[in-house]
């Protein structure tokens, strides 16, 4: 089956949306998604590079305001 991996990336950014915390000048999010879409994240320069022993991977400002804006899209309750 072929699918858009545009939506499988904006889906996996409003995941990590859930996982994401400050740390100093960056934002943090656990790194436990499908690589292909992870490195296809970094290409977008949503997050820093995820190959690494780290268990997590930095998020640019960008990233986290796109994944806080893609999470209150796909998972956010009308009020």
């Amino acid at each position: 089956m072929e699918y858009d991996t545009d939506k499988i990336d904006e889906a996996t950014l409003a995941l990590l949306y859930l996982v994401m915390w400050q740390e100093h000048d960056w934002h943090r999010a656990w790194k436990s998604f499908d690589w292909d879409t992870m490195d296809r994240l970094h290409e977008k320069g949503w997050i820093g590079e995820p190959k690494g022993k780290a268990k997590s991977v930095g998020v640019s400002d960008e990233g986290a305001k796109r994944a806080k804006e893609l999470f209150e899209k796909l998972f956010g309750k009308p009020e």
